[in-house]
């Protein structure tokens, strides 16, 4: 008698999930470049990475000599009428007209000799330079993070995919051959509507399976700028590599010492102290030279009581040399004010370090947990599947022979695509551990990507292998 599940269809079909296919498949590296180029986070860190490279220029500007060159143009009018006390003693009267034309130019030469403000902000612009080369690297870092967990959330829905599709097409031919029997006698109506509510479900399973798979798609363009259709996936002799050195306490250590985020937190910390000085310049002195070379140009014609306009012109220079000193006494406490209010946020730092310090401990243990975890669970999942699978074909021999029932099939069957599934998302959490815990500990690189790609192997798209097996359906093999 003909099988009522043919395993060996589904078997082969579950495990065209790891066969080469025709198209070029984009490694995890090739995708990590097309991020690399269009992905608007990494972006952004590099323009903020280049904008807080000119604090240094910015800081260093002020310490050097300020010169600058102004000018003036006057033209004015008067006409009035003065009382004077003649020599006689009589009371007079003068009118005086004039019209003068003034220009006046003049060069000022300043030089700060000691200001508070300029040297505590050249010592911060270093830190800014250095906070923004850490928040650059650990932008990068996490783009390599980002775009693994979207790739490998791509294989994933198409693992699932190709698993629903596969266990709908063995349950269709279940519910086939159960009606067949159902209507020689060989077995109850209950059987056909097990296998019928079991399709129906599956069929609603596969529609779900297609639109999670065109969210990760999706979630993987958002990164990337553009649609890949074809992804290599790890091949069967993926290696299961254990962290180096194999030692949480190590690793911890480590993160505490080169992760970029804590990293960037220690320099807000100490901007953050850097500003309560900066801020106290306003009780301090100011000292500067002052240089200043200028001429003067004034034309004027003067008349009075009506009498011929008389030319007055003047014309001359200065030069002048000055060290000038200012401390101030009293601003209404409002320098006393931002004092106060740059202690409160440095003490916030402070708290916000304590915070990324926690954290950064805890990612670096939990994810060394993760791979130890992930490296023991792929051993047993990889076991779980060939037990499934001698399940599952122990349960359709008993069904056959009537020791089993079409319930206890469906549940094997179940269980088979379940474990196929979970076995090829442990190998994807594995390899995500493992990133992220080299991330934790601030040495993630571009040369991780290229280890992996070197395991990855071409496989068909779902719809290429779902079109394959429909085709060799229909040509009744």
């Amino acid at each position: 008698m003909k099988k009522l599940i043919n395993i060996r269809n589904l078997i082969i079909i579950i495990g065209a999930i790891a066969m080469p296919g025709a198209a070029q498949a984009a490694s995890l590296l090739e995708i990590y470049q097309q991020a690399l180029q269009s992905d608007p986070q990494i972006h952004e860190a590099e323009a903020r990475r280049l904008a807080a490279l000119e604090a240094k220029p910015q800081a260093r500007g002020v310490l050097l000599p300020q010169l600058s060159v102004g000018g003036e143009w006057t033209r004015s009018e008067f006409d009035g009428t003065s009382v004077e006390i003649d020599s006689d003693g009589s009371l007079g009267s003068l009118s005086t007209t004039s019209e003068s034309e003034v220009q006046r130019w003049q060069f000022t030469l300043r030089q700060t000799l000691f200001r508070w403000d300029q040297i505590v902000g050249l010592r911060r612009a270093d830190k800014l330079v250095a906070k923004a080369e850490a928040q650059r690297e650990a932008a990068q870092q996490d783009l390599i993070v980002r775009v693994a967990q979207r790739y490998f959330d791509v294989l994933a829905a198409e693992d699932r995919l190709t698993s629903i599709h596969a266990d709908r097409t063995a349950i269709a031919r279940q519910l086939e051959q159960a009606k067949q029997r159902f209507e020689v006698g060989l077995i109850a109506i209950t059987a056909v509507q097990e296998s019928q509510a079991a399709y129906d479900q599956s069929v609603a399973d596969e529609i779900a399976a297609k639109r999670t798979l065109a969210t990760s798609r999706e979630f993987l363009r958002e990164i990337t700028g553009e649609y890949v259709s074809t992804l290599s996936a790890p091949g069967e002799d993926f290696p299961l590599i254990p962290p180096d050195p194999n030692d949480e306490a190590s690793w911890v250590s480590l993160s505490l010492s080169q992760n970029l985020n804590l990293i960037a937190s220690r320099l807000d910390e100490q901007l953050a102290r850097d500003e309560i000085s900066f801020q106290r310049n306003g009780h301090y002195p100011t000292i500067e030279i002052v240089a200043n070379s200028g001429e003067s140009d004034t034309e004027s014609d003067r008349s009075f009581n009506n009498s011929p306009f008389i030319p007055a012109d003047s014309d001359g220079s200065s030069d002048s040399v000055s060290v000038q000193f200012n401390l101030p006494l009293f601003a209404g406490g409002s320098t006393s004010s931002r004092v106060r209010e740059a202690v409160y946020l440095h003490r916030a730092s402070r708290e916000q370090l304590q915070r990324v310090t926690r954290e950064t401990e805890r990612q670096a243990r939990d994810a060394y947990l993760g791979v130890i975890s992930e490296r023991s669970r792929v051993k047993a999942l990889q076991q779980a599947v060939s037990s499934s699978r001698t399940a599952l074909d122990a349960t359709q021999a008993g069904f056959e022979v009537g020791t089993r029932t079409i319930v206890d099939v469906l549940n094997s069957q179940f269980s088979l695509y379940l474990a196929i599934t979970n076995y090829y998302q442990s190998r994807y959490d594995y390899v995500l551990n493992a990133l992220r815990l080299k991330q934790a500990a601030g040495t993630l690189g571009v040369q991780d990507l290229e280890q992996i790609d070197q395991w990855l192997t071409e496989r068909k798209p779902p719809e290429q292998v779902i079109a394959e097996e429909e085709a060799a359906d229909a040509a009744g093999y």
